[in-house]
């Protein structure tokens, strides 16, 4: 998966298309991600333990990785991801401008 944790993304398609937002968790099983202030659902929740309040929370759920593309930092346009070796490394690349990201 080119998509890692932190990373800033713009959604391409759906219900959020041109938002943007910080990746907050990546499950590569599923090919999905979780993007910060995208795809937000509520969700019922009883209260546990006494004095505890229960009540309705907005919570992001996960879109499919396919539906985003990453936003170069140094470009600021959305781009694909490409690699390339320095110093016996393997980084990731912006395949737009050349910048390696993070």
């Amino acid at each position: 998966m080119r998509i890692k944790k932190g990373d800033n993304v713009q959604v391409l398609s759906g219900n959020d298309k041109g938002t943007t937002g910080e990746v907050l968790e990546v499950n590569p099983k599923a090919d999905k991600i979780i993007v910060k202030g995208v795809n937000i659902r509520k969700k019922h929740v009883k209260a546990r333990r006494q004095g505890e309040e229960g009540g309705i929370v907005s919570v992001e759920c996960s879109i499919p990785s396919s539906k985003v593309n990453v936003v170069c930092p140094k470009c600021g346009k959305t781009t694909k991801i490409g690699y390339s070796v320095e110093k016996n490394k393997k980084v990731r690349v912006c395949k737009k401008c050349g910048a390696t990201l993070k």
